[in-house]
């Protein structure tokens, strides 16, 4: 069964940083677009970045570029967000997908993600 797994949320002084890990099971990162995604309560799931296999292309929204950073330990076939500079609007559950022969050109769509895990929480403090 293919399944994803994130880890390394918890809760964070504004300012502070998280390492966020995004581990696929029962298949390989290869040939996969992996995004992540978050949803604060109350709102609507966006798209935070994404790291594409195919291409090594990458894509970050406006509201993270520059504080957040994807990386890859291919030997692990792991994906890292290295998250810095965290404010309070960043409080939400973070979610990694997988598209299979995705690509990052721009903006991610939910629905184009077939492999989803389950989440991890993000709390970041005032």
């Amino acid at each position: 069964q293919l399944q994803l797994a994130e880890s390394g949320g918890g809760l964070v002084q504004a300012g502070g940083s998280l390492r966020l890990t995004c581990a696929g099971s029962g298949f390989t990162l290869n040939n996969y677009a992996i995004a992540w995604f978050r949803q604060a309560p109350g709102k609507e799931r966006e798209g935070v970045s994404c790291f594409s296999r195919l291409d090594d292309s990458t894509w970050y929204s406006d509201s993270v570029k520059g504080r957040f950073t994807l990386s890859m330990d291919r030997s692990k076939d792991t994906l890292f967000l290295q998250m810095n500079n965290l404010r309070p609007e960043d409080t939400a559950v973070y979610y990694c997908a997988a598209d299979a022969w995705g690509k990052c050109g721009g903006p991610v769509r939910q629905i184009e993600y077939e492999y989803w895990g389950q989440g991890t929480q993000v709390t970041v403090s005032s």
